[in-house]
């Protein structure tokens, strides 16, 4: 057995690229329309698995987009994504900059989570050992749930 993908509707396909893509720094490796099926389906790789989800289609974030509107909460998610991240720091800095709320900030050096647009916690944890605790992030509060 092999992990493959987890997946997560979207509402809006251009916002949710935006996020992944353009502020988490994930890659488009394979799309697939369905016409018929009135569906979007894209999947999409982290940094560091960019290659293997190109050759072995995973593991990879799948964005499910029905082109019939439809209003996804509670029982239609889960719990979080969790993705490991090379300077946590810097990443959460990037992410505010570029708009996305830091709901849990990396106050520890280890762990921080947001929330994409359409409300999916997002787990980001430090590669490696923590890092050394320092400011904005040590003393920032907590921004709504995660």
């Amino acid at each position: 057995m092999r992990y493959l993908h987890t997946m997560v509707r979207v509402k809006d396909l251009d916002e949710s690229l935006d996020f992944y893509c353009n502020k988490l720094g994930m890659t488009e490796v394979r799309r697939y329309e369905n016409e018929n099926g009135r569906f979007t389906l894209i999947f999409l790789a982290s940094s560091d698995d960019v290659e293997k989800g190109k050759a072995d289609s995973s593991p990879v974030l799948e964005l499910t987009y029905n082109w019939d509107p439809e209003d996804y909460d509670g029982g239609r998610n889960f719990g979080h994504l969790a993705y490991e991240v090379d300077n946590i720091y810097e990443l959460c800095a990037s992410l505010q900059e570029n708009g996305v709320t830091i709901n849990r900030p990396p106050r520890d050096g280890r762990m921080a989570f947001i929330r994409s647009p359409d409300n999916i916690s997002i787990e980001l944890l430090q590669k490696g050992e923590a890092l050394e605790i320092k400011e904005p992030w040590a003393s920032m509060s907590n921004t709504g749930s995660w």
